[in-house]
């Protein structure tokens, strides 16, 4: 780490001087990028595939706290959440636009931070950063980031599109990131107590690493497209796994059944909604900001993920007539609701 003597004030730079900074070493990789940063705008050429464009933005004190939240860490995820967009419709994403405003607390260092994260997510999923904006803010830090991807002509995956008895399939696991917030939220209440207690998260490393990391999964579309399954309907999981089933069986004119004993929660995610006191199930319901893939399948297509170690097989879509229903490992059937639970404005536990 730097000590403050060697940071730098961005006024020092200008816009101009601090873009050509940041983004000096920033190299194309697609073929489909004829031409990046340093004109009026970037210049795409996707042939016969089609183009599908996703933003998304963060804000300081809604969205994330600085207090928890290392920079590095906040560009990559900014980064993440934008390609899992792209890949929730079945695409790939192929080029980011960063756009930031910040105050003149930020020093470049911290905004080198910021980048390195976004370009690091760059360079792993094969995603060019072909430009932006920046501009100053009177206070905090705002990040603004548009994916763009290709996909065959016609061949992206919508919301809707799902059928009666299809299979609602899951990936990954859920209920992490939720309670890796209530693990951070509540190291920062001790440490406003007392300034002077370091926090102990090694017995929270799973869960505080699905809050501040988040990975798009762009391992599920390669697998799908393996394992010849093309979804009906799809969408990532950012608002909570009862909000976006909802969405899926609302856009398709459809009701859906999720089940307890499916939902996929992993072991350190009991241990700590344990320690809480919280019900794993419902935040594994109504906790956001997974970013796993929830899809829907032909039932034909069981066979091939049935025992899978990506996916879950949690429930199906059902007449519309039954509505949005949650069956309990006692059988009992509670009415699904979307509570669109969002990790950084609602900081309480899913009731």
């Amino acid at each position: 780490m730097s000590d403050d003597s060697e940071l730098t004030s961005l006024d020092k730079l200008g816009e101009f001087g601090l873009i050509q900074h940041l983004t000096e070493a920033i190299e194309l990789q697609q073929s489909s990028s004829v031409l990046g940063i340093g004109d009026d705008a970037a210049v795409l050429d996707f042939n016969e595939k089609q183009c599908l464009v996703s933003t998304d933005m963060l804000v300081e004190g809604v969205h994330f706290d600085l207090a928890y939240v290392p920079l590095e860490h906040l560009g990559y995820k900014s980064a993440m959440v934008n390609f899992s967009d792209i890949y929730a419709m079945g695409g790939k994403p192929t080029q980011l636009l960063v756009s930031l405003a910040v105050s003149n607390r930020f020093t470049l260092q911290a905004l080198e931070s910021i980048y390195s994260g976004i370009r690091r997510a760059c360079q792993i999923h094969e995603v060019d950063l072909i430009g932006g904006d920046t501009s100053s803010s009177k206070q905090g830090l705002i990040l603004s980031l548009t994916a763009m991807g290709e996909v065959h002509a016609n061949e992206y995956v919508r919301r809707s599109g799902s059928r009666e008895n299809d299979l609602l399939v899951v990936s990954g696991d859920l209920g992490g990131a939720f309670m890796g917030l209530q693990v951070l939220e509540r190291e920062k209440a001790v440490f406003i107590e007392n300034p002077n207690s370091q926090p102990d998260l090694t017995d929270y490393t799973y869960v505080v690493g699905r809050l501040l990391k988040p990975e798009a999964r762009k391992d599920v579309i390669e697998c799908l497209s393996d394992l010849n399954i093309v979804p009906t309907s799809m969408i990532d999981i950012s608002d909570g796994l009862s909000s976006e089933a909802i969405h899926l069986a609302r856009a398709s004119g459809l009701g859906c059944r999720i089940y307890e004993e499916k939902l996929p929660i992993a072991e350190d995610t009991f241990k700590v909604c344990e320690e809480f006191r919280l019900n794993a199930p419902t935040i594994a319901l109504n906790g956001g900001e997974e970013y796993e893939l929830l899809f829907t399948v032909s039932p034909s297509d069981y066979e091939k993920i049935a025992n899978h170690m990506l996916f879950t097989v949690i429930g199906h879509m059902t007449n519309a007539k039954e509505g949005y229903g949650f069956i309990t490992n006692q059988g009992e059937r509670i009415a699904l609701s979307a509570q669109g639970w969002n990790a950084f404005l609602n900081n309480s536990a899913p009731e």
